[in-house]
């Protein structure tokens, strides 16, 4: 019975198979099963907890990185945020455990395939990533950092939903009170980077009273 359920949950329970239009998705980055992936110049590697699943990474430093504080990351990861790297879905090769992933999409709470989704190691749970339509959101702890300039590759550019925080971080990083460019700088943000974003609000406003 426990391996009728861990089928289910992993590999959207079609017991691996790459055939058929609903398996489609298995043949595009950032999953691309049965590609060896020759040439793919690796950086950095990375595992879930159970090792079942791992892969690769070929950029050096990811598009952006951040802290999410939304109650949702919270719950998911059990942890009081969500350190999360922005890559694009071409820049990782899994190397193992391909059939073992499991899905979530949280607006509908199934556990199958379906953009934007959450994805975990099937058997041990680990958080993998969140793929969304055009890129993927890593966890780095999942990486194996070879030494601190690697990590520091990985530092973050802000905080999203900082008023849902559990506890405090005076870092000096700009604090969004939700996404990111989408909502207000809050708490200790920088003031330069307020500042900013008031210059780049009074110019949006401009340009619409002109049309």
């Amino acid at each position: 019975m426990a391996n009728a359920t861990y089928n289910a949950n992993g590999d959207n329970g079609d017991m691996g198979s790459t055939e058929g239009e609903l398996n489609e998705w298995k043949h595009r980055a950032p999953y691309r099963v049965h590609d060896k992936q020759e040439g793919f110049k690796v950086r950095y590697e990375a595992s879930c907890h159970c090792g079942k699943v791992q892969y690769q990474l070929s950029r050096e430093k990811p598009l952006d990185a951040k802290y999410c504080h939304c109650t949702t990351c919270q719950k998911i990861h059990g942890a009081p945020f969500q350190w999360a790297a922005i890559f694009h879905k071409e820049d990782i090769n899994f190397t193992n455990g391909i059939h073992d992933l499991g899905w979530y999409e949280s607006s509908e709470k199934t556990c199958v395939h379906k953009l934007p989704c959450k994805v975990s190691c099937a058997y041990c749970r680990t958080p993998i990533m969140d793929e969304g339509r055009n890129m993927i959101l890593l966890f780095p702890t999942l990486i194996d950092f070879k030494n601190p300039e690697d990590r520091k590759n990985f530092d973050i550019s802000c905080h999203m939903f900082y008023p849902r925080r559990v506890l405090d971080i005076n870092d000096g990083k700009p604090k969004w009170s939700g996404i990111n460019d989408s909502s207000d700088l809050i708490a200790d943000s920088p003031q330069d980077a307020v500042n900013e974003l008031k210059r780049k609000r009074k110019e949006e406003q401009e340009k619409e009273n002109e049309q």
